[in-house]
């Protein structure tokens, strides 16, 4: 790349930083593979840089890259999963604080039970994508990412009640 196409690429990355963050933070549970997978998310954005051609905005083109690298490193994290329990493993979470607390615990436990696109579609609509966006970055149409996302609200209202019924 050209030093004018390493300074746009860097100040866009660093103005869409949040983006890989999320996404780490919904698909990996332990800090270091959230590390790894961002470093990864960077390499793949770099490489790819070149293929951007600017007919969506650059967040959408980045949440397409970052959400499919997460995908890639979760499948071959899983064939390599061969590592014994983390320390944090035998603690229980702590209480949380008031009701929002654990609403908000009870709602990212429930979205990471969900499956990588409908993890992935969530992610985006709390995120303010609107549907064409959304379906651009899963590949999914408008029609089928509304359907989705009224299935997965419901999905999500299940699996926090079943949790509150404990």
């Amino acid at each position: 790349m050209e030093p004018s196409t390493d300074k746009a690429f860097i100040n866009l990355i660093n103005q869409n930083l949040g983006i890989a963050y999320k996404v780490s933070q919904f698909y990996f549970d332990d800090a270091e593979n959230r590390q790894d997978a961002i470093q990864e998310m960077m390499y793949q954005l770099w490489k790819s840089y070149p293929s951007f051609d600017g007919r969506s905005k650059f967040s959408t083109w980045m949440y397409k890259v970052c959400l499919n690298t997460a995908l890639t490193y979760l499948k071959s994290n899983k064939r390599n999963k061969n590592e014994p329990l983390q320390e944090n493993h035998y603690h229980l979470p702590s209480e949380p604080e008031n009701n929002k607390e654990e609403e908000l615990r009870l709602l990212e436990l429930a979205i990471g039970q969900l499956s990588s696109l409908n993890k992935a579609i969530v992610l985006l609509y709390l995120d303010g994508f609107e549907y064409s966006e959304i379906s651009e970055v899963t590949g999914l149409s408008k029609s089928n990412v509304s359907v989705r996302l009224v299935r997965i609200r419901r999905e999500l209202e299940l699996k926090i009640k079943q949790k509150l019924n404990r």
